[in-house]
């Protein structure tokens, strides 16, 4: 798989939601993508132009043009992305390498102020495998807790009190970069209460069907 790069073991839940889809032969590891990387859309720009393929310039360029809008809304500093590291990716928390399909797995830190901002601003036909409303609505159930999790800690590009601002970035990131460079759209699953193994179950159907079972 093109770009493709594994990646050290997933924490917890991620490893319990492993664990219970394998049981079931649906083989999910943690990777990465030559694409995604600390300098976000600016780096995603950059290998799309650099694969030199004109069935991802479309794509590439819309995804390109919500994910700006996104980081400004979110008050990123955009010089940091241009002077970011190239070789610094940023982990998937699973992949189904055979379809390349991205699933992650979100626990209550996903579910911001900053989250949903960003969630607004996505095309209502986004190429997500999930459902965006729902996830909205766990941000306004949860933001209240969620966002205070990490108020104190700062991120690059976002200053003080920016983690959450990042996470809520990156998410949008993985969510439209992913379908925009080819891959099968993303399965982002809710798992507030940290509980993998039951996520896993709230979605077997679905998660049986990258598998063929």
């Amino acid at each position: 798989m093109q770009g493709y790069h594994p990646r050290v073991a997933p924490d917890d839940s991620h490893r319990a939601f492993a664990e219970a889809a394998a049981r079931d032969g649906v083989v999910l590891e943690p990777a990465s993508f030559d694409w995604l990387g600390e300098q976000g859309h600016v780096g995603l720009e950059r290998v799309a132009k650099a694969r030199r393929d004109p069935a991802l310039v479309a794509p590439v360029t819309a995804a390109l043009a919500v994910l700006a809008a996104i980081y400004s809304r979110l008050k990123g500093d955009v010089s940091v992305l241009h002077a970011a590291r190239e070789n610094l990716l940023l982990p998937l928390d699973l992949v189904h390498v055979p379809t390349g399909t991205v699933v992650e797995l979100d626990g209550a830190e996903h579910f911001t102020s900053s989250r949903l901002v960003a969630l607004e601003l996505y095309a209502r036909d986004a190429d997500v495998a999930f459902d965006i409303a729902e996830h909205e609505e766990l941000c306004r159930v949860w933001r209240a807790t969620s966002d205070a999790l990490s108020r104190g800690m700062p991120a690059k590009g976002f200053g003080f009190g920016g983690v959450g601002r990042e996470r809520a970035y990156r998410d949008a990131l993985i969510d439209l970069a992913t379908p925009a460079m080819g891959h099968p759209p993303v399965v982002r699953i809710a798992a507030p209460d940290g509980d993998g193994a039951a996520a896993y179950l709230r979605h077997r159907t679905s998660l049986l069907a990258l598998s063929g079972a």
